[in-house]
C-alpha cells in the first residue's frame, strides 16, 4: 500500500506541474523550421556533461535517456528532480548583430522503486522548441516574421533487470503542444499569414543496459536506445488576415497531421567507465533518420529549398567527485562535456550544424542526500558550407535532485 501511495502522490505531483513545464525555450531563427529546435531528454546534470546518458547508471540520479537505468535506482529513497534554464543568444547575419534572452522551467521527473531490481519513473521533458523574431526589407514593404510554441512529452516508464549486470527498459509518453508561426507584410495594407501545428499523439523509447566489473574499483556500462519511425497525430491549419480592416481570419489550409508529417527512426548508444564511484567518462552517439521521415510543407510558411538531413550527434562527458565522505568542497562533483552536432535542418542547401562545451557542478544539501546542481554550457550554431546565419548562445541551467527516503520504516523502540 505504501509504495501505491508514494506512486499516487509522484503522480498528482506531476500533473500539477504539466500547466508550467512547456518546451525548452529557443532564441533561434533556425527553430522556424520543421518542429523547431530538438531536445534529448537530458537533465541539468546530464547537459553539463555534453548531453550524455545511454550508458549512464546511477541509483540518486534520474536518466530519462535511458529507461533501463530505472533498475538501478536506490531501494530506499524517492528522487524528484527539477530543471530550469537561461539562455543569451548572441548572433550575426551579413554583418548585422542580434542579441536575444530566453529561459524558463525545463523539465519534472521523478523515479521510485516498485519491486526488487524494478524501477519506474514519470516526468514531463522537452521534445522540441520554437522561438524566434525577426523582420527586414522586401519588395514595396517590410515583413516581420515570429514563432513560438513547442512540443513536450509526458511520460511514464520502468527499467528492469532480469539478471545481473543486464537491464531493460521503456519510456511511453504523450506527445502534446502547439507551435505557431507568423507572418506580416507591411504594405499598402497589413496582411497576417499565421501557420499552427497541434500535436497530440503517443511516443516511445526503448533502451537496454550491461554493466560489467573488470576490476574491484573499475566498471564498464554499454547502453542503447531505440524508437521506431512514426506517423504524427494531429492538425496543421493556416489562416490569413487583413490586419488593417479587422477582418476574420480565413482558414486556407486545414489538414490532418497523420500521414503527412513523422517522426523518425532514431537509434542512441554509449559506453562509460566509472572509478569507484568517483569518476565517470561516457561517450555517446545519436542517430536520426530524418532523411525519410515525411514532412508536408505548407506553401509560404516553409522557407524555400528546405530539406531535412540524417542528424547525427557525437557527445562525451565526465564527472569528478574528489571524496564522497570528505570536506564539503571534496564531497561536491565536478563536471565537464563537449558535443558535435549535425542537426536535421537543411536550408538553401546548407547544412545546420552546432557545438558546444559544458562545465558544471552539484552542492550536496547540507544534511540529506539532495543536491543542487549549477550548469554551464556554450554553443555556437552555424550552417555549412554557406555561413547564413552565426549564433552563439550561454545557457544557464540550474536544477534540484531531491533525495527523500520515503521507504524508510521507522523502528519503534
Amino acid at each position: 500500500m505504501k509504495v501505491i501511495k508514494n506512486i499516487i502522490a509522484a503522480s498528482l505531483l506531476v500533473l500539477a506541474c504539466i500547466t508550467t513545464a512547456n518546451a525548452q525555450s529557443s532564441t533561434s531563427p533556425y527553430s522556424k523550421l520543421g518542429y523547431g529546435i530538438l531536445s534529448d531528454n537530458a537533465t541539468g546534470i546530464q547537459r553539463s556533461m555534453g548531453g550524455v546518458g545511454y550508458a549512464m547508471q546511477n541509483g540518486r540520479q534520474i536518466n530519462v535517456m535511458n529507461p533501463a537505468s530505472y533498475s538501478q535506482v536506490d531501494s530506499l529513497t524517492f528522487l524528484l528532480d527539477m530543471g530550469m534554464d537561461l539562455t543569451n543568444c548572441w548572433s550575426k547575419e551579413d554583418g548585422k548583430k542580434g542579441y536575444s534572452f530566453g529561459g524558463g522551467l525545463d523539465y519534472i521527473t521523478s523515479e521510485f522503486r516498485l519491486a526488487k531490481n524494478l524501477g519506474a519513473a514519470i516526468g514531463v521533458v522537452p521534445f522540441s522548441s520554437v522561438g524566434y523574431i525577426f523582420g527586414g526589407e522586401i519588395d514595396n514593404g517590410n515583413e516581420t516574421r515570429a514563432g513560438s510554441g513547442g512540443m513536450s512529452e509526458l511520460f511514464a516508464g520502468v527499467g528492469w533487470q532480469p539478471f545481473k549486470g543486464f537491464s531493460i527498459g521503456a519510456n511511453f509518453s504523450y506527445l502534446f503542444g502547439t507551435t505557431t508561426n507568423t507572418t506580416e507584410i507591411y504594405s499598402s495594407s497589413t496582411t497576417r499569414f499565421t501557420r499552427n501545428m497541434e500535436v497530440r499523439d503517443w511516443n516511445m523509447r526503448a533502451g537496454l543496459q550491461y554493466g560489467f566489473n573488470i576490476s574491484r574499483k573499475s566498471r564498464v556500462v554499454l547502453g542503447a536506445t531505440y524508437s521506431p519511425k512514426k506517423s504524427l497525430h494531429g492538425t496543421a491549419w493556416a489562416t490569413m488576415a487583413d490586419v488593417d480592416q479587422d477582418t476574420k481570419q480565413d482558414t486556407v489550409v486545414d489538414m490532418k497531421m497523420k500521414g503527412n508529417y513523422e517522426l523518425p527512426t532514431t537509434i542512441g548508444a554509449g559506453v562509460s567507465y566509472t572509478y569507484d564511484n568517483r569518476l565517470n567518462i561516457e561517450v555517446d552517439y545519436t542517430y536520426q533518420q530524418w532523411s525519410k521521415a515525411k514532412y508536408t510543407p505548407i506553401n509560404y510558411f516553409e522557407v524555400a529549398d528546405t530539406k531535412w538531413n540524417d542528424r547525427w550527434k557525437v557527445a562525451a562527458g565526465m564527472s569528478y567527485t574528489p571524496n564522497p565522505r570528505g570536506n564539503y568542497l571534496n564531497r561536491m562533483t565536478y563536471r565537464v562535456g563537449a558535443f558535435y552536432n549535425n542537426d536535421y535542418m537543411n536550408v538553401y542547401g546548407n547544412n545546420v550544424k552546432d557545438y558546444g562545451v559544458g562545465l558544471g557542478f552539484s552542492f550536496p544539501a547540507l544534511s540529506g542526500k539532495t543536491l543542487v546542481n549549477l550548469g554551464l554550457e556554450w554553443k555556437h550554431r552555424y550552417t555549412t558550407p554557406k555561413d547564413l546565419i552565426s549564433e552563439n548562445y550561454l545557457n544557464i541551467t540550474l536544477s534540484v535532485n531531491f533525495n527523500e527516503m520515503w521507504f524508510w520504516k521507522n523502528k519503534i523502540r
